[in-house]
């Protein structure tokens, strides 16, 4: 595979992000999810070379049992097309609950015990995705507990797949700090960062689906973009031609392009706030969104009044508002939550389309977004009346 105009100018993107980065340290794909698939297919040799030591150790330790290599560990809840590619291949899936502070990262006790209880099992957990700025919480980690995350997954052995998407989609740019794994588990240090972008959601354009990914500058990092690049050449999945150039030109950052980003992620943190206090004027527990385009809401507190209307579990909540609200709203249970939680994902689409052009000073007082919002309110006050 050849180094594309399109992984050229992923270099230029991440060395303004603070992350300097060479030709042959970038891979671009039709997208995040074929790439986190290619990663995960790639990771799970490379550990293999590199554990078969520790996983024989582990195998004794569970009495002899036979070891089941390549789990991997993500945080609960997580955006939905993470554990699909990992479900493909086989993996074994280890849910890890989030902190307190945000979602997107495991809670860094949590992480550890639960690296060793799969250990135990005979399970060789290998890969830790997370995310630094998440869908479906609409949350970014803060770096101090970030910090203590890739301190576990170093000490664990895991390679960290950083899914970093949303990065550039903060609401307030000004108040949130983003800060990615790559740079604070530089080449010296165990383990290794892949960090993942798709394109399509960091720099949204029209008729632009790309996903990118980086690879650490050590030899384990040359290793696995190597086996990536063989992974995607056998499936012949190599940008090309008009959508090399494309995507090349979209990560070139022009200044439309960061115009709409900026105009985008305002508008959507606008219409988030305003979900946020609806719903915790109902009682729901919900992190304050930062960014993207999502929030989290736990309505656990309020079961006994939502168990009136029949409702007890995450797929019911789910069903009851879309009947209410429209498809903008996604049960816990897709994310890897537990299904019987009511938690449930709501998008800033409940309000409206983005008109950024229309919305730099007031998008609550766009058309129909006053509307919409009193429409959740009122099936939420419904819902939890009594």
């Amino acid at each position: 595979m050849r180094h594309t105009d399109a992984a050229t100018a992923a270099c230029g993107y991440w060395h303004r992000r603070g992350l300097p980065t060479r030709p042959a340290q970038a891979v671009t794909a039709p997208g995040a999810p074929l790439l986190l698939l290619a990663v995960l297919a790639a990771a799970d040799r490379a550990a293999a070379d590199q554990t078969a030591g520790r996983a024989n150790a582990a195998n004794a330790a569970s009495g002899g049992r036979g070891g089941v290599g390549g789990g991997v560990l993500l945080p609960r809840p997580s955006a939905a097309w993470y554990a699909p590619q990992a479900r493909l291949l086989g993996r074994p899936l280890h849910p890890v609950p989030v902190p307190a502070e945000c979602g997107g990262v495991p809670d860094p006790v949590a992480l550890r015990e639960a690296a060793r209880r799969a250990r135990t099992a005979g399970v060789d957990p290998r890969v830790l995705l997370l995310s630094v700025a998440d869908d479906p919480t609409g949350t970014a980690a803060p770096p101090e507990l970030l910090h203590e995350v890739c301190e576990a997954a170093s000490d664990e052995g895991l390679l960290i797949v950083s899914d970093e998407s949303w990065r550039d989609a903060c609401h307030d740019p000004h108040h949130t700090v983003i800060v990615s794994p790559a740079e604070m588990l530089g080449s010296g240090r165990t383990g290794s960062v892949v960090v993942l972008a798709g394109v399509d959601v960091a720099l949204p354009h029209p008729g632009v689906r790309a996903g990118i990914a980086r690879f650490q500058d050590t030899e384990h990092g040359r290793e696995l973009g190597d086996r990536v690049r063989e992974i995607l050449d056998a499936l012949d999945t190599e940008l090309r031609g008009p959508d090399d150039a494309a995507v090349a030109e979209v990560l070139a950052e022009p200044g439309p392009v960061r115009e709409r980003r900026t105009a985008e992620a305002a508008q959507h943190g606008a219409f988030a706030a305003a979900l946020h206090e609806v719903l915790t004027e109902a009682g729901a527990v919900c992190r304050p969104p930062q960014v993207g385009r999502a929030l989290y809401a736990d309505l656990q507190e309020l079961r006994p009044r939502l168990a009136a209307h029949g409702i007890e579990d995450a797929p019911g909540l789910e069903a009851e508002l879309v009947r209410r609200l429209g498809s903008h709203v996604r049960g816990g249970h897709r994310f890897g939550d537990d299904p019987r939680a009511l938690r449930v994902r709501l998008s800033t689409g409940l309000l409206g389309p983005v008109v950024p052009a229309e919305a730099e000073a007031r998008p609550l007082e766009l058309p129909g977004v006053p509307e919409a919002l009193d429409a959740v309110r009122g099936a939420l006050a419904a819902l939890t009346a009594g």
